[in-house]
């Protein structure tokens, strides 16, 4: 499996080296303990050893690497680490849901309707990839609507980790069929109803069944 080059549009060498190994390694291609060196990466991805660098680092921070001086351990991710990736993004969008709740932008509900619309029309041509671009962007958008420097920053710092699980997550959906697949654009569509109606309560609520509807997608999807 390869990163989707539609998702790569302006990355530099590095950061497409370090989309490629982030997905070897969270799909298992990439074992926990396997040990890779900077020539041996640089080779396989045709690449001068400065963006293998600049890949490698990126990799370290996110946690999935860890650099030694003989190469590089992969660490890879277990459900535990997965699981906690959801928590957090669980806080970030509880936070920004019920900070806009008092002032929701109805340019931003259009924004969200045109990329569920997106969605669903990626589901009828049976498009995982565009699919789970869209289910990132709509997520990303509400975070952008609120406005919080810090909250982007953290939302930034994991961004590319839950891209990445999102693209095996929704191969997943889409292999169970188009009742799945329809299911998962209606649990945005009432994410978004919610929003709307500024009602804060109805948008924890939400924002809750959302997650632990997609916490037991994560577990049928990865099988560590």
């Amino acid at each position: 499996m390869q990163f989707p080059s539609s998702w790569l549009q302006g990355a530099s060498r590095g950061e497409a080296i370090a989309c490629e190994l982030r997905l070897r390694i969270i799909n298992g291609t990439l074992r926990p303990g396997e040990i890779l060196s900077e020539n041996r990466i640089a080779a396989d991805f045709d690449s001068s050893r400065s963006p293998v660098r600049e890949a490698l680092r990126t990799l370290s921070n996110e946690g999935l690497i860890r650099l030694e001086r003989m190469g590089v351990v992969i660490l890879g991710l277990n459900m535990k680490d997965v699981e906690e990736l959801y928590d957090v993004r669980f806080l970030i969008e509880s936070f920004v849901q019920q900070r806009l709740a008092a002032d929701v932008p109805p340019s931003l509900i259009t924004k969200l309707r045109n990329i569920i619309d997106k969605m669903q029309l990626a589901g009828k041509h049976h498009d995982a990839v565009e699919f789970a671009y869209q289910d990132l962007t709509f997520h990303e958008t509400i975070i952008e609507a609120a406005g919080h420097t810090r909250i982007s920053h953290l939302w930034k710092s994991i961004r590319y980790v839950v891209m990445t699980v999102m693209l095996l997550t929704t191969r997943r959906v889409f292999a169970q069929g188009e009742g799945k697949v329809n299911a998962v654009v209606e649990k945005h569509r009432s994410l978004a109803a919610a929003l709307e109606s500024g009602d804060k309560l109805l948008i924890q609520t939400g924002v809750r069944t959302y997650f632990k509807d997609s916490g037991q997608t994560l577990h049928e999807s990865f099988e560590f």
